[in-house]
């Protein structure tokens, strides 16, 4: 009986990730992120990207709004000073900075439509 369980745990050990080992990789992918050299790096490939999705939106196709998302999300990934503008961006035009948190699958853009979404309901339905 003991013999089975042993052989049972090994073979559950070794087909799932459990959660810690999951956040650990989670914070090692954050220090790494969090160096200095790493973000400049991705700041200047998001800025490369953004200044190449014109000439990529001159191609048929979205390519162009696919290239300027992603070079826009690596910019207000690290940096200050885009985040900032991002944000008086929102409150200037707040339905263009609702399309764009959407376009950029922000998890605080999700929550507040969720709460927006509980509040029209009302607490009694």
């Amino acid at each position: 009986m003991v013999r089975a369980t042993i052989s049972a745990m090994r073979l559950r050990a070794s087909k799932c990730i459990t959660t810690s080992i999951h956040m650990a990789k989670k914070r090692l992918w954050k220090r790494f992120i969090d160096q200095p050299v790493v973000e400049w790096t991705l700041f200047a490939v998001g800025l490369i990207l953004l200044l190449i999705s014109p000439l990529v939106g001159a191609i048929p196709g979205p390519g162009g709004v696919l290239v300027a998302g992603v070079g826009l999300a690596l910019v207000l990934k690290t940096s200050m000073w885009a985040k900032r503008h991002y944000v008086r961006f929102k409150r200037w035009r707040p339905k263009a900075g609702r399309w764009t948190d959407w376009a950029l699958r922000r998890g605080s853009a999700k929550r507040r439509e969720e709460l927006a979404k509980a509040e029209q309901t009302g607490p009694d339905n």
